[in-house]
């Protein structure tokens, strides 16, 4: 209720302004202070008087009862005292005009200029070229794509980038793999999936004849000197594995700008020209063959720069990229979104940039999150024990198919309605959970329509477009008349600060965990008060506003977190 916030923070402060020379606090500090009471029957909002004591050198009760007495108007139906907390209830014609507002606002409610003029740069999803896309990357690619939509959302540039893994020692292998076992007509057929087969083959054979290990760090080191032949067997790998990719990113309609790898910072030799940087700082060290940057004194371990060999690793190339970023994009932020065992590279990564001198490295962001099982097996690709999100996606819309037929069997658009339902259920499914806590994914689970899943919210969402078929509210007709409708409308003006704190936090879930709020109030509303089969006209046109608002508010926070919007199922 951002709206309201400001309303009873201003009145606090020009109260508190009367009662004391210099309170010290804004109006934004103030709007901080306040909290939503446990028990909506205290009050919409509450100030707890403790924060004030001190400044005001009295008790917070008896500071609650003097702001009690000096705050009035039309915005409060109530403002009482409990104990050292104030609480404020919104008066009946403060929500009405406020859910006009709503409604006229159209897709604008929730946004903000917060980042006007900024460019944010976005690394996430970036797979490992020849490896297929499985449950694993679904946190990456989500939690990355759902950031970018909510950081547009809130004014910014952004500019996605899939730093796909298309560089190393792994090529060698393939390679290999390929020219013994492999070859070129399967793969045009099969796709990824043949060169998954490949790979895992070659580990197989491996064990049994360790020279194999040794064909293949040859053939990388060909790769990179420049071998023609293995450029274009490497170039081949890509462009199969990319267009995998992108059938997955149709289905979450996901489109990045820049498809920019490994690969891109080490042939245009942006890796080295950062480790004669780093050289030229004098932060190089020699230890036992390797090159490092010794970070001994931020309680971290040294930072591999070259291998042994004098190869470059990860650290060399996220290097490059960042500088690369920041020369080309001028971003103010740049967000990496891995996963939390990837957060000690990350803070090694910063702390060198930070020494290299560079400005910027409070800029750099890493986002971590927790792990994705099924039914408690991890996952491994060199060991062929993956589930594939192709798989998932395609078993989950097969599963809505079966719903849908059974009931509602007259349903146009069944496939696209399925594939909207089934991979929702499984973005949701992620995405309602803290992002660095760890799942065990469970599709039955995820694919209820009762219940806070995804199916149920785009449900929901249907049904307001159901109800708005058959008629359109009369803008700014009707006035609030019970409980039901006034506790659907204070859900709905939470859903700025609910995208400003997802903003803060770079957390999704807010988002996710706000629909399903949102839904459960639209719902009990749904049920307990009539809409279309009202016999007040006033009162009618007033739930069909709350009906329309709460459509747009749905369709917008759903897009937010990857999500499609059928309007039938």
């Amino acid at each position: 209720m951002t709206d309201f916030k400001k309303c009873v923070a201003e009145k606090i402060k020009t109260v508190l302004s009367r009662l004391s020379d210099d309170s010290g606090l804004s109006a934004d500090e103030l709007s901080d202070m306040l909290e939503y009471p446990p028990d909506s029957s205290m009050g919409d909002l509450a100030l707890p008087c403790f924060k004030l004591s001190r400044i005001l050198k009295k008790a917070p009760p008896v500071i609650a009862e003097e702001l009690k007495s000096n705050i009035s108007g039309e915005e409060f139906e109530s403002v009482t005292t409990a104990g050292g907390y104030l609480n404020f209830k919104a008066s009946y014609s403060f929500l009405t005009s406020a859910l006009f507002d709503i409604c006229e606002g159209g897709d604008r409610f929730g946004r903000s200029d917060e980042g006007k003029g900024k460019t944010v740069v976005l690394d996430y999803s970036s797979p490992n070229v020849c490896k297929p896309f499985h449950i694993g990357h679904l946190g990456t690619t989500v939690i990355g794509h759902s950031l970018k939509k909510i950081h547009e959302f809130s004014g910014y540039k952004c500019i996605g980038i899939n730093h796909l893994g298309d560089w190393g020692t792994q090529f060698g292998k393939q390679i290999v793999a390929f020219r013994k076992w492999g070859d070129r007509e399967t793969v045009e057929k099969i796709g990824i999936d043949e060169l998954v087969r490949l790979y895992v083959k070659f580990h197989e054979e491996a064990e049994k004849d360790p020279t194999l290990d040794d064909e293949a760090r040859a053939e990388f080191h060909k790769l990179e000197e420049g071998d023609p032949d293995n450029l274009a067997l490497w170039q081949w790998f890509l462009e199969v594995s990319i267009a995998e990719y992108k059938k997955t990113y149709r289905q979450l309609d996901i489109e990045f700008d820049h498809y920019t790898g490994e690969s891109f910072y080490i042939r245009n030799g942006l890796g080295e020209k950062q480790v004669e940087a780093i050289r030229e700082k004098g932060l190089l060290r020699l230890d036992e063959g390797a090159s490092i940057v010794d970070l001994s004194e931020y309680d971290m371990p040294p930072c591999i720069v070259l291998k042994k060999d004098g190869s470059t690793i990860y650290h060399t190339r996220d290097i490059a990229a960042a500088v690369y970023r920041k020369e080309t994009y001028d971003f103010s932020k740049a967000i990496y979104v891995t996963s939390s065992q990837q957060s000690l590279h990350f803070a090694q990564l910063f702390k060198v940039i930070e020494l290299m001198g560079y400005p910027w490295y409070n800029e750099l962001v890493h986002v971590p999150y927790g792990t994705v099982s099924i039914d408690g097996a991890k996952l491994a690709t060199r060991t062929g024990n993956v589930v594939l999100l192709k798989d998932l996606f395609r078993m989950s819309v097969d599963k809505v198919k079966d719903i849908i037929r059974e009931k509602n069997p007259d349903l146009e658009n069944v496939e696209e309605t399925a594939e909207a339902v089934g991979v929702g259920a499984i973005v949701f499914y992620y995405l309602c959970n803290n992002r660095i806590k760890d799942i065990n994914f469970t599709l039955d689970a995820a694919l209820s329509f009762d219940g806070n899943t995804g199916p149920y919210a785009q449900y929901t969402y249907a049904r307001t477009c159901s109800v708005l078929e058959k008629e359109k509210p009369v803008p700014g007709k009707g006035s609030l008349t019970v409980d039901g409708e006034a506790d659907v409308i204070k859900t709905l003006l939470k859903f700025p600060e609910k995208v400003k704190q997802a903003l803060d936090d770079y957390e999704p879930s807010v988002v996710t965990r706000y629909i399903i709020e949102l839904c459960t109030e639209f719902n009990r509303f749904y049920h307990n008060c009539q809409i279309l089969k009202a016999e007040d006209e006033d009162v009618k046109n007033f739930r069909l506003s709350i009906t329309e608002a709460t459509n747009k508010v749905l369709e917008n926070a759903l897009h937010l977190i990857c999500m499609k919007t059928p309007r039938k199922i």
